[in-house]
C-alpha cells in the first residue's frame, strides 16, 4: 500500500481569484475617473 495525501488547491485559487478581482476592481475605478476627468486612462500596473 502506498500514502498519498491530497493538496486542498481551492482555497489558493480562490485566494488568487480574489486578490486579482479586487485589483481589477481597482483598474476599473481608476479608469472611471480618469475618463471623467477627460483624461485618457492608464492602462495595467
Amino acid at each position: 500500500m502506498s500514502k498519498t495525501s491530497a493538496i486542498a488547491l481551492a482555497p489558493s485559487a480562490s485566494v488568487l481569484s480574489r486578490l486579482l478581482a479586487t485589483i481589477d476592481r481597482l483598474l476599473m475605478k481608476s479608469a472611471e475617473i480618469s475618463n471623467r476627468n477627460g483624461d485618457l486612462p492608464r492602462f495595467g500596473l
